[in-house]
């Protein structure tokens, strides 16, 4: 229980630092960016925190104890989807605006951005509500069972809402500098230690079925490549179009500090998310045969608390410490940024435009607690339907109903300039609504078509993003192009 009072005393000195914070929103733009100021290093840890989330801690290591090796293939997509994002990140600074409505605006108009935030409020508040499941699981595993997991994810939930709302952006970004830094510190410390309490190197291949030593898991459906492959698809277009990160790049005090930073965040994304696999398949090859059974959602936390011997206990708690950190940071990113869109895309584009900085602040912070009661009850109904919770399914239909309507329209709007306002429209609706019926609608409606959690086997973001990437190339190509002098502020060197 010791360790629980670290944790808590950890969340309480965020709390005093956040409540301090709040003193410094003075308008709009210190709440949703910042006021533009932060430095390449704050921009290095909250863009890290902001990725690593309970996907990698909870859904990763849930399908590294599935999959083993070939769960790489989800955060590898991410990998490659930041690889991009260095090219664009001194463009999406020098726009300078707030969400990605703004600029889905610029370049298809107002519809753009309505039915962009909706998808947005979606996705991410699904994102949320995970985080709470996560938090829940936290807490369970280090009070040996004494919070459950249900009263934890509330528990949670209300250190989040609470700290979002108190100090916006200013909150999140100097509350993810710390925890960066104890995020990538635990990662690397307790990675070795768990790869020799599993029995050394060689424990996972005793241990472990062989199928978990294999490019695509036998377990992924009726085609593993293409399910493995969907899963890297999904990570990578989230995070090329994925609002967090832009709003993060708006809040960089120069475009060159915002490229810079994106140098450091691959660098450090990946040595984090391939040192949790580790730990989650070394987890899982020492808890493989444990009786009770291990929850494979919880392997990292499990590793962390039974797999420390005496000498390295504080890595263990540095672990747990971390994974607290990416459920908090996390939450508070993905909560900050659908209220953002409630705000600047709807509320002030659609209701009242001459809102006053104070009113706008005020309310804001009424939307995230809405928003975030709404992603909790998320996660709550499902826990009193007694209905499966799993954190890697939760992810995968966010990431996907997010990629596949936003990022290729989003991403057209920063390097095609072909790309025509019916065409961005279209295929933000196209997209999600081929990933709602596909994900949602199917899977109720005719079960029997099913294979391996997809409709006839094949992952639902291959036709979901078939559909919503055609539909704006042919649209593009069918009507007539842009003017020039819509162009103008994205393309200002003709380029």
């Amino acid at each position: 229980m010791w360790q629980l009072w670290i944790i808590l005393a950890y969340f309480l000195v965020l709390a005093a630092l956040n409540y301090h914070r709040h003193f410094k929103v003075k308008s709009q733009e210190d709440f949703m960016v910042a006021g533009r100021r932060l430095s390449m290093k704050v921009m290095v840890f909250t863009l890290i925190c902001t990725w690593i989330g309970s996907g990698t801690f909870i859904a990763g290591a849930e399908y590294a104890w599935k999959a083993g090796w070939s769960s790489l293939w989800l955060p590898a997509g991410a990998w490659a989807g930041i690889a991009v994002i260095y090219f664009l990140a001194g463009r999406i600074r020098r726009f300078g605006q707030f969400t990605v409505g703004d600029l889905l605006e610029e370049r298809y108009g107002r519809a753009a951005r309505l039915f962009g935030a909706v998808t947005i409020i979606i996705a991410f508040t699904t994102i949320v509500s995970y985080q709470f499941r996560a938090g829940g699981y936290i807490l369970n595993v280090v009070t040996d069972g004494a919070i459950s997991v249900e009263a934890g994810q509330t528990i949670t939930a209300a250190f989040v809402i609470l700290f979002t709302a108190l100090g916006g952006m200013l909150a999140v970004a100097y509350t993810d500098l710390p925890n960066g830094i104890i995020i990538v510190l635990a990662c690397c410390a307790a990675a070795p230690v768990v790869v020799l309490a599993a029995g050394g190197w060689g424990a996972a291949g005793r241990a472990l079925p062989p199928d978990h030593f294999q490019v695509f898991a036998a377990d992924f459906g009726r085609y593993p490549a293409l399910k493995a492959l969907g899963y890297c698809l999904s990570t990578m277009l989230l995070l090329m179009g994925i609002q967090s990160m832009y709003q993060k790049f708006y809040s960089a005090r120069t475009p060159r500090e915002a490229r810079l930073a994106v140098v450091f965040w691959i660098i450090g994304t990946v040595v984090v998310e391939a040192v949790v696999v580790v730990i989650a398949i070394y987890g899982a090859a020492h808890f493989w045969r444990h009786d009770p059974p291990v929850d494979p959602a919880s392997v990292v936390l499990q590793a962390a608390r039974h797999m420390m011997p005496g000498w390295a206990r504080w890595a263990g708690v540095l672990l747990l410490a971390a994974a607290c950190a990416v459920v908090i940071s996390t939450g508070m990113n993905y909560l900050l940024s659908p209220s953002t869109n409630v705000m600047r895309d709807i509320y002030q584009r659609f209701i009242d435009p001459s809102a006053e900085a104070k009113r706008m602040v005020a309310l804001q912070k009424g939307v995230v607690v809405l928003l975030g009661v709404g992603a909790w009850l998320m996660i709550f109904i499902p826990t009193v339907l007694h209905s499966r919770i799993s954190v890697l399914k939760y992810s995968y239909f966010a990431y996907t109903i997010y990629g596949v309507s936003i990022t290729p329209a989003l991403v057209a709007a920063l390097v095609w300039r072909r790309a025509t306002k019916p065409a961005g429209v279209a295929s933000i609706v196209t997209g999600a609504a081929a990933t709602l019926l596909l994900q949602v609608v199917v899977p109720f409606a005719f079960p029997e078509v099913m294979q391996g959690g997809d409709p006839f086997g094949v992952p639902a973001i291959f036709p979901a993003f078939a559909l919503s990437l055609g539909t704006l190339v042919v649209v593009s190509l069918c009507t007539p192009p842009p003017p020039k002098e819509s162009l103008a502020r994205l393309f200002p060197d003709g380029k």
